[in-house]
């Protein structure tokens, strides 16, 4: 799933690129460092998080063991950042508009990443009783019980933001209003998602938050700041 996640971003992107004066090949090549990022990012913050509970005791291959889940996303969003601007900087091409090319596509990568969570088991839901629940395995850390598809919810939510983002993208007032928007976009969406997820332990939850909500606040503070700084600098179109 995460190969197929980073296909159909680069698919897609490379269909916006033209818009910018942005050759094709130059979204693929930073496409390359933002997987690598975001692979590199995900694995590093999920290890350091549950590091006690579940690598103090296995041996260090197993922090490169990814192939049954273990990444967190905004690990992934932070190492992703820092490599594909490393790479746009050294390229000297355009960082707003190189972002502003790529957002929609993350959102959609996304899309696929939590149907491979589906897929895996991870991240699921709190308990459920409405008739779209869905039950995993009775092997299943949530013992088969119906369950909020978290999952699918959260998909079906970067579905949206995809075509909101593809849509602002034709419509942009300024370059990096497009990135600026997807990261007040997904905070938004991931705090939602948040209140129905049933897998975070004791530790993870602070001050009735989850991870994830916390670390969504300053997401979401920090799009719109950039969407302020962005908007105010731009020239007129």
């Amino acid at each position: 799933m995460i190969a197929l996640a980073f296909l159909a971003g680069l698919w897609t992107a490379t269909r916006r690129a033209p818009r910018e004066n942005i050759p094709g090949e130059k979204i693929a090549d930073v496409t390359f460092w933002l997987m690598l990022g975001t692979i590199v990012g995900a694995r590093t913050v999920y290890v350091t998080t549950y590091w006690k509970t579940e690598f103090v005791h296995q041996p260090i291959s197993e922090i490169f063991m990814i192939q049954h889940g273990g990444l967190v996303y905004y690990g992934g969003l932070i190492g992703a950042i820092i490599t594909g601007s490393l790479y746009v900087w050294w390229q000297k091409l355009p960082l707003w508009k190189v972002a502003d090319v790529l957002a929609p596509s993350i959102a959609l990568g996304n899309v696929f990443g939590r149907i491979g969570c589906l897929l895996n088991g991870c991240c699921y839901g709190r308990a459920c009783s409405l008739p779209w629940a869905i039950r995993f395995p009775a092997d299943h850390p949530t013992g088969g019980a119906p369950v909020h598809p978290t999952e699918i919810y959260d998909a079906l939510l970067n579905l949206v933001l995809y075509f909101g983002l593809a849509w602002l993208f034709r419509h942009k007032k300024f370059d990096g209003q497009v990135f600026a928007t997807y990261l007040i976009g997904y905070a938004v969406f991931r705090f939602a998602v948040e209140f129905f997820r049933g897998d975070y332990p004791p530790d993870h939850i602070h001050a009735g938050l989850t991870s994830g909500q916390v670390v969504s606040i300053p997401i979401f503070v920090a799009g719109l700041a950039l969407a302020a700084l962005l908007a105010q600098r731009a020239p007129k179109r």
